[in-house]
């Protein structure tokens, strides 16, 4: 059999993890038992199995998370109430699929990004788009975009994203220019896209953090935005 053509031509195709099974399975000699379809399959096995980890890998490249977790080594004993049940649910991911958001509150340090960011993680690896941006660097962005021309640039990309973390909700009041991305961010994904909110500001304070009631009052913000609250 001509080995090194073979593979040279899988590889010249983009075929790699079909050339590399093919590569392992030609030099073992059990492996010469197989009929020509069980070949396929476990070429065509590898192949996919490959691509599906490019993809995660892009996806998580351009996530940027903040931190590198896993729902596997979510600690479930930390005193923070967090119901197993239903997290592991969320990390199914079904929840994204019909475009639900998920709003995480709970004091400062017990954990609120890092479960985002596992979800995030998990997101990814469903093959959905993720995008981590902490709420004060984003809006800071958004004024120096203003003024370079890439403000509805910037808005598009959020609005396609399949789930958009805003990590760390709520440190300081909002002027008038953040109360209006705000509500652009907002308009262009509700119950089109999901988002995750983390804040240490429970709900009640939100219309002082706003201060604007039309914002407060819109359907995203009264409803809390929420899958999960956990405390």
């Amino acid at each position: 059999m001509l080995t090194h053509p073979t593979i040279d031509q899988l590889r010249a195709l983009g075929l790699y993890g079909m050339a590399t099974a093919f590569q392992e399975l030609n030099a073992q000699s059990e492996a010469r038992g197989l009929e020509h379809g069980e070949w396929l399959a476990i070429l065509l096995q590898r192949e996919a199995t490959m691509r599906q980890q490019k993809r995660f890998e892009a996806r998580a490249r351009a996530a940027k998370l903040r931190h590198d977790a896993q729902i596997e080594n979510t600690d479930f004993r930390a005193a923070r109430g967090l119901d197993r049940n239903l997290f592991m649910t969320l990390a199914g991911c079904d929840w994204i699929k019909k475009h639900h958001s998920l709003l995480i509150t709970g004091p400062a340090g017990v954990g609120k990004s890092w479960l985002a960011c596992a979800i995030g993680h998990k997101a990814c690896r469903e093959d959905f788009s993720v995008a981590y941006h902490r709420v004060p660097r984003l809006f800071a962005n958004l004024a120096l975009a203003r003024g370079d021309g890439r403000y509805g640039r910037i808005l598009k990309s959020l609005a396609k994203i399949d789930l958009l973390i805003l990590d760390d909700w709520g440190l300081e009041k909002l002027n008038d220019d953040q109360r209006r991305d705000l509500l652009e961010i907002i308009e262009d994904r509700y119950e089109r896209r999901s988002t995750i909110v983390t804040s240490q500001v429970p709900l009640d304070r939100w219309y002082e953090i706003i201060a604007k009631p039309s914002i407060v009052d819109c359907p995203y913000c009264r409803r809390g935005g929420a899958s999960g609250d956990y405390h």
